[in-house]
This record gives C-alpha cells, sequence and structure tokens, in this order.
C-alpha cells in the first residue's frame, strides 16, 4: 500500500529509509516544540496551549506537503517569523496576539490564492540555477551555524559578535555540551564515511546516551537558570490537552478597535515578504540538494509544495499559532535518504506522538541535535560544485546568497542580496538580456524593502 501511495521504488528509495528519514527530520526539529511557546508566551499567549497548538499545525503542514507534492519536506511554525511575531507586533507595536494571530490567517489566504494563480511557481521559475546552487550552499551554512549555537560552542562577544566557548571556564554545563556535539559530530562523519545506513539518527542518540551518563556521573551538571538542563526526562507521558482550547480559534476574537486598515495591512505585508522569501530560499535550496530539480532548475510539483505550506499557514492560525512555513532541517532527513512524503508523512505523525510525549521529545538536548545540523551542512556544501566559478557574473550572486544566509541569520535576506547583485552585475556588464522581466521586478521589490520596511 506505502509503496502505490509514495511509489518508493520509482524515487530509489525504501520504507525502512523514508520512515528513518521523517524520524530523522523531527528529532532536528523537535526543539520547536519548546522554543515556539517560550517566545509566543511573552506576546500573552498560553505556553502550554501553544506547545499542543505547534505540534497539530506541524503535523498538519507535513501531511499537507506529502499528500499534495510527495516530497521528503517538513514544516513548522518558523524562527525568526514567530520572533516577530511576539517581540514586533505584540511587543513593540503594542498590539494583542489575536490580532497577530488574524493577520497570519489573512497571510495564508493570500499564500493559497498566489499559489493556485501560478505567481509563486513563476517567482521560483525566475530565479537562475545558480541562485538555486548558491541557495543550497547557504542554507547548509546557515543550518550548520545554528547548529553550533544551539550547541553553545559559538557564543557571542562583544568585541567580534561571536566568539567560541571557553570550554575550561564552564567545563560542567557549557564546556562539556560543547564537547559532546564535537564528538557526536565526529562519530556522525566516521559512521558515514563508514556508509552506515541512518548515521545520522544513530549520531544523535549517542550524544544524548553520552550526556546522560555524563550527568550520571557528575562530568555535566544542570544549571536551569543558565540554561542547561537536565538531560533525563524528568516524566515522558501526558494526557492533558485541555489548554488548547486557550488558543484555538482566537484568531476570530481580535479587537479591531484603534487599529487602522493601514497599520494592519503593513503587519499582513512584514509576514508576507518575510515567508515568501524564506519559503522560496529553503524550497530551492533543499529540492535542489535532493535532486528534486529538472535539467532547466525547475521544481516538478511546485504548486502543492507552495499549497502545502500556504494551507498550513491558515491552518496553523486557526489553531493557534505564529506562520507555519517549509523547515530547513529537512535537509538533515534528505541527507538521511528521505526522497518521498513517507518522510514528511513520518514526520507529521510524531508530531501527533508528541502532544502525548513532549515531556520525552522537549528534553532531547541541543548538544544531541547540534551534531546532525552541523553535519548536514556539509552535505549541502557539495551543490558549490554545479556553481560555475568561472563566470564570474553568475558566480558572485550565488557567493554573496550564500554568504549572507548564515552571516544575516536570514534565508530570505541571503536570497534578496543574491538577486540584486545578480540584476546589478548583467545590467553592468552588458548581459541585461539574460535577466528576466520578473527578476527585475524582484530586485526592485527587494531594494524597496531595505528603503521602507
Amino acid at each position: 500500500m506505502l509503496e502505490k501511495i509514495f511509489h518508493l521504488e520509482e524515487n530509489h528509495t525504501s520504507v525502512r529509509t523514508e520512515i528513518n528519514a521523517g524520524i530523522t527530520s523531527f528529532v532536528t526539529m523537535a526543539y520547536i516544540l519548546a522554543v515556539n511557546p517560550s517566545l509566543l508566551s511573552a506576546a500573552g499567549m498560553d505556553a502550554q496551549g501553544v506547545m499542543l497548538a505547534t505540534a497539530l499545525a506541524s503535523c498538519l503542514g507535513c501531511f499537507f506537503m506529502a499528500a499534495f507534492t510527495n516530497y521528503p519536506i517538513v514544516l513548522a511554525p518558523g524562527m525568526g517569523l514567530n520572533a516577530y511575531f511576539a517581540f514586533t507586533v505584540c511587543g513593540s507595536c503594542g498590539y494583542s496576539w489575536q490580532i497577530a494571530l488574524f493577520a497570519v490567517f489573512v497571510e495564508g489566504l493570500i499564500f493559497i490564492l498566489l499559489s493556485v494563480s501560478n505567481v509563486r511557481e513563476a517567482l521560483f521559475n525566475a530565479i537562475p540555477l545558480s541562485l538555486k546552487h548558491g541557495a543550497s550552499v547557504g542554507i547548509g551554512l546557515f543550518i550548520a551555524f545554528i547548529g553550533l549555537q544551539n550547541a553553545g560552542i559559538i557564543i557571542d562577544n562583544d568585541s567580534t559578535l561571536v566568539g567560541i566557548v571557553s570550554f575550561r571556564s564552564t567545563f560542567h554545563t557549557a564546556g562539556i555540551c560543547a564537547l559532546l556535539t564535537l564528538i557526536g559530530t565526529v562519530f556522525i562523519g566516521i559512521l558515514f564515511i563508514r556508509g552506515v545506513k541512518g548515521y545520522v539518527l544513530i549520531g544523535m542518540a549517542f550524544t544524548w546516551l553520552a550526556g546522560i551518563l555524563c550527568q550520571l556521573t557528575g562530568l555535566y551538571t544542570p544549571d536551569v537558570k543558565a540554561g542547561y538542563y537536565s538531560m533525563i526526562p524528568s516524566s515522558i507521558f501526558s494526557t492533558d490537552l485541555s489548554s488548547i482550547g486557550k488558543v484555538f480559534g482566537q484568531a476570530f476574537r481580535a479587537d479591531f478597535r484603534g487599529i487602522s486598515a493601514g497599520t494592519f495591512i503593513t503587519i499582513i505585508f512584514a509576514f508576507l515578504f518575510v515567508d515568501l522569501f524564506d519559503t522560496l530560499g529553503a524550497l530551492i535550496g533543499l529540492t535542489s540538494k535532493a535532486g528534486l530539480l529538472d535539467e532547466e532548475g525547475h521544481l516538478p510539483r511546485i504548486k502543492g509544495a507552495l499549497l502545502a505550506d500556504a494551507a498550513a499557514t491558515t491552518a496553523g492560525a486557526i489553531i493557534g499559532t505564529s506562520t507555519v512555513t517549509t523547515y530547513a532541517e529537512s535537509s538533515a532527513g534528505i541527507a538521511e535518504g528521505g526522497r518521498t512524503g513517507l518522510t514528511s508523512a513520518t514526520t507529521g505523525f510524531l508530531f501527533i506522538l508528541a502532544l502525548f510525549f513532549a515531556p520525552l521529545f522537549t528534553s532531547i538536548p541541543s548538544c544531541a541535535t547540534a551534531p546532525a545540523l552541523i553535519f548536514v551542512g556539509f552535505l549541502m556544501l557539495g551543490s558549490v560544485a554545479k556553481i560555475n566559478l568561472e563566470d564570474p557574473v553568475e558566480a558572485i550572486p550565488a557567493y554573496l546568497a550564500i554568504l549572507f544566509m548564515p552571516m544575516a541569520y536570514s534565508i530570505s535576506e541571503g536570497l534578496a542580496i543574491g538577486i540584486i547583485s545578480y540584476v546589478i552585475l548583467h545590467v553592468f556588464t552588458g548581459r541585461k538580456k539574460e535577466v528576466t522581466p520578473l527578476m527585475y521586478i524582484l530586485a526592485l521589490l527587494f531594494v524597496l524593502k531595505y528603503i521602507f520596511l
């Protein structure tokens, strides 16, 4: 039955590989079950209710992607977008979280219309192949940078913005977590070189078990105030789902008194713009790595992928969470061999389980998931070989996209710089005929965004 639904043989994969890939994707993104409630609770939302809404919305997004496209891409509430929701719309601007949810709901409806009308597909196809390969590499470095930060290896530095952790002075907390991450990354590399199936998942499990052993022997000491929690789950099972009622359907209870139409449209546009290009950038990079693009750099069934993303955003707002979007962590499952919707469906099913096993999933330490993210960065680096470095007019924009994704901590910012520089270089080197009209429009939109937003 699974063969008929997901066409496994046609995609040169198996049930075991796909399920393993789905588990891997889930484990690398399970942090959203803890992080999203933490962020949105700052806007006044019920943390437990948001956690349940996050699990349900992620589940629906993954199922939509599996049903509409049969691609191994997973979705969940987007990082960055949830921070904008909590700290800008509800924080700096002072609007209620119900209004922010309604703005996300409207954004999702607009995305559905854009997806059905082929606008988003046209945007995807307009981006040249060199930038698509650059986006794949950039996302890999971005994911690796997130892993290094999550593990506490790369930390804040007042002089240089970033620095490396002091292993000695913080050995029993940050130091041991950083060391476990490095050991786990090397262990995954060894398994990869030896051709061991499920190397990423095995590596994460190994790192977590090593962390538990360090805690039991006193090498690791939990420090909740500093953000270093116990690696041993305090509980595993929970059946209290009543909190979902505190956030479900609240988008339609928003009080719009005192809010102008222009202000509300501005909020919607900000959500729309960031989500649009985050999604396009992620899809470009992930599908390029998975070998799903055709010879012209187009993605078959892209309309379904974009529609799944839009439908998940709309449903997520109703359920009670911020914008649901395509997750770059899909690359971990793809690296494990995931090639069909069975991967995303498996991840979606695990989000259902997370409703009942939330204490277990949220106790997975960052030092266990970080090695997967760091190693995926290496795997996605291979796309740089597909960029024609002998042609600087094509290569420089790809390089800038690669550079800005991790440095600006944003897929959409990297894509923006890549597109703007692509148009400028082609215009001023006598190759403007190679630039499509839509690329000019995209470049102009990004320039206007930097001027006015």
